[in-house]
Order: C-alpha cells, then sequence, then structure tokens
C-alpha cells in the first residue's frame, strides 16, 4: 500500500525551518552492533544521547550470543539479521505504517512513485475459485493491442504459476518496469488449450475516456510523480468534448506524494480547505485550494472502496466535504496518518508515522481501535460475491445518479 507522506526534506521545506531527527542510518547502526555483539564499543556515545534501559539491552546481546553459539542451521547475513531486528521493534508500536523496507524493496517502491513502473491495461478480479480473471481492458493499452479479452483467466505470469497467491501478488507479478516485456498464460472460454500473450508494460496510471452517455470518465491508480500533470492532460482532453459530468475512479488506489494529491485536489476545488494535518510536534497546518483550475465546475462524482486509501481519502474527503461531488461505493480503506520518509545510507527506507490527516469538516481518515475509520459514501453499493466480468456495479450506481438528477 502507498502513502500519504513526502520525504523529510520536502515536509522540511514546507515548515519553513530544518527539522532534527534520529537518522535512518544511525538506526541501523545501533541495531547491527547490538546484533553483532558489538554493544561496549558504540554504547557510552549511544546512551549519553538517550537514556535506555541497559538490562533490555543485555538481554538482546544474551539472546543473540546463545542462537550464534547454540542454533544448527545456518545463521542468516548480518545485514539480514539486523533488518529483522528493525522490523521486530517497529512492530511494538503497532502501527502498520511505520515501517521499514530493505533496499531491493524501497528501489522498487521508489521506482513505482517516480512514474517508472508500468503495467499492461487490464483489471482484474478474483472468482469464487480464487482465479485472477480479467474484468476490464482499456482501450488502446498494451493488453488490449495484444489481444487480451474480459473474462480470460490469469494461469501464468512470465511462466510463474499464479494458482495460490493474492490478487495483489498476481498484480505485482504483471507491472514492473516501463519498456519491459510480460507475457501472460491465461485460459479463454471456447479456447481448448491455455495460450500465452507477450505485451510491453506502459504507463498506464491515469486512464481518461468519454462513455456513451455523455460523461467523462477518469481513473487513477496511483497519486506518483506524474500523476498531476497526466490528470491535467486527460482533463484537457476531455472537457471540450462538454461532458455532462465527471465520474473519477479512485477504487484501488492505495495513496501516494502528499503534495501531488493536493495539487489534484486543488484542480476540482474553488477556494476553500482540502485538509488539516496534524503533528506529533502539536503543530496544525491547513492546505487550500485556490479558485482557478480547469475542472471547478463540472458536476463530479467520486467512486472509491476498501482499497482507496491515504491521498485518495484526502482528495475524496475534500470533495465529499466541501459539497463539490458525491462519493459512490464502498467505506474507504481508513488510512489518515502522515508518514515522514527517511532514506538511509544502503538505500533502504524508514517511515514514521508523524500525524494524521483530517477532512476540512475536521472528521479523522484514520482508522483506529474500534472506529471504523475512512469515509462514508453517500450512495453505498453492495459488493457483489463475484464479480460479472463486463459490468461494473458502482461505475453502474455513478451514471444512474447522474442521469436522474436534475442538478447534473
Amino acid at each position: 500500500m502507498y502513502w500519504g507522506e513526502t520525504n523529510s526534506a520536502e515536509r522540511s521545506a514546507r515548515a519553513g525551518g530544518k527539522r532534527v531527527a534520529l537518522t535512518g542510518g544511525l538506526l541501523v547502526l545501533i541495531v547491527g552492533a547490538l546484533i553483532l555483539t558489538a554493544v561496549g564499543a558504540f554504547a557510552a556515545g549511544y546512551y549519553a544521547a538517550r537514556p535506555v534501559d541497559q538490562d533490555a539491552l543485555r538481554v538482546f546481546d544474551e539472546v543473540w550470543a546463545l542462537v550464534e553459539r547454540d542454533f544448527y542451521y545456518p545463521l542468516p547475513e548480518d545485514k539480514d539479521r539486523a533488518y529483522g531486528a528493525i522490523q521486530g521493534m517497529l512492530a511494538t508500536l503497532n502501527d502498520p505504517h511505520t515501517l521499514f523496507l530493505p533496499p531491493v524493496a524501497a528501489a522498487r517502491d521508489t521506482a513505482v512513485m517516480q512514474g517508472q513502473m508500468g503495467g499492461v491495461g487490464a483489471v482484474v478480479s478474483q472468482n469464487e475459485a480464487g482465479e485472477a480473471f480479467v474484468v476490464e481492458v482499456r482501450r488502446g493499452w498494451p493488453a488490449e493491442q495484444a489481444g487480451v479479452r474480459v473474462g480470460d483467466v490469469i494461469l501464468k505470469v512470465n511462466g510463474e504459476d499464479v494458482a495460490g497467491k493474492t490478487l495483489d501478488q498476481t498484480v505485482a507479478l504483471i507491472r514492473g518496469l516501463l519498456g519491459e516485456e510480460v507475457t501472460l498464460t491465461l485460459r479463454r472460454e471456447g479456447t481448448a488449450q491455455p495460450f500465452d500473450l507477450s505485451m510491453e508494460r506502459g504507463q498506464i496510471n491515469v486512464y481518461g475516456t468519454m462513455l456513451e452517455d455523455g460523461i467523462a470518465y477518469l481513473s487513477m491508480d496511483l497519486f506518483n510523480s506524474t500523476a498531476p500533470a497526466d490528470v491535467r492532460a486527460a482533463l484537457e482532453r476531455l472537457l471540450p468534448e462538454n461532458p455532462r459530468a465527471l465520474v473519477l475512479d479512485l477504487r484501488n488506489n492505495g495513496g501516494g506524494f502528499l503534495d501531488e494529491s493536493l495539487e489534484i485536489a486543488d484542480l476540482f476545488l474553488p477556494d476553500g480547505p482540502i485538509a488539516t494535518e496534524k503533528l506529533t510536534s502539536g503543530e496544525q497546518r491547513q492546505f487550500v485550494a485556490h479558485s482557478g483550475d480547469i475542472a471547478e465546475r463540472i458536476p463530479l462524482v467520486v467512486l472509491v472502496n476498501g482499497r482507496s486509501a491515504s491521498a485518495s481519502e484526502i482528495v475524496a474527503g475534500a470533495i465529499q466535504d466541501r459539497g463539490r461531488g458525491i462519493l459512490v461505493g464502498q467505506r474507504t480503506f481508513g488510512k489518515g496518518s502522515v508518514q515522514v520518509l527517511h532514506t538511509l545510507g544502503d538505500g533502504s527506507q524508514l517511515r514514521v508515522t508523524q500525524g494524521a490527516w483530517y477532512t476540512p469538516d475536521q472528521t479523522p481518515i484514520e482508522r483506529r481501535g474500534d472506529e471504523p475509520g475512512g469515509l462514508l459514501p453517500d450512495i453505498v453499493v453492495e459488493i457483489p460475491t463475484e464479480r460479472t466480468p463486463g459490468v461494473d456495479p458502482e461505475l453502474e450506481a455513478a451514471r444512474d445518479y447522474i442521469r436522474l438528477s436534475q442538478s447534473f
């Protein structure tokens, strides 16, 4: 899942001053030193900087000394033990959004956020048998050009069997670096044997088209670094066709960068608040939209579901609270916390929750404890037990609302 965050340098610039924090590099050094049983070499400086339960550190050191002495099977490399210790330490915070990514995962995530990763332009779901199958093939994208059809069942990705994998795991295999080729092994009704289709990954984050009833449709998978320009370009292409309304599809959009989400929200909102950020320090900052952007007047419906999170919820919450449009779908995920991102010396990343987001009406987005969190749509659409290929209940509900609404 992506995050409603920015890196520490960007956040410092917006705050108007330099922010000082325990760096991730020091964190890796501390945990690595403990695991390598070299506590004494570094402890004096660390203890001087911060009081630490020395008994706990001694137990930690004792455990690993005994493991190194007694464990029968091969031990992991030192860095892997350090990463595991960091992840275990962060788990005690009971905050799934404060997390550590090793270098390979961090590099992949950075590539996604910088718009270097692509897909094939097919929307997939899972049937009752747990198989991934195609529910939509977007016009003009690699999957359509290669011959993928709605209803095709995905059996393998680049030769790797996807049976038993989650939908997210299957999608992760399909997505990858822009320009690289991916081969899908498909089963199709009426075709005797499975077959392969190969296609080159493309940038499919933002997709816009005109629907048959004069409604503009715009979907976005991620608030990455290219999203504001891509959304603006799509709007500049669609709005001259004088659509009666716009459907903004944020379903399954797990979030992205903070600045990009604010910029995109501003495209749809006149002067006024977008969201409020409340930080650990007690500081509160309100982010506002300014009039004069391209899509402030067109009637608007936003599609959301339980996988719409973080930056998606910031945008959808602002549109709902400001009365700019309505939400259709299911309650959103409820990821309203703010993370500051630290890139560490070895290329790994540490993300630390530093605050929380609130909608213009000061409604908290974050799901905490028994509180449901997230945003409740104006029109709730029940999730069907199994998706029928080519049928989109949420989109149909939005289109019905637009057709019947006098204001639209």
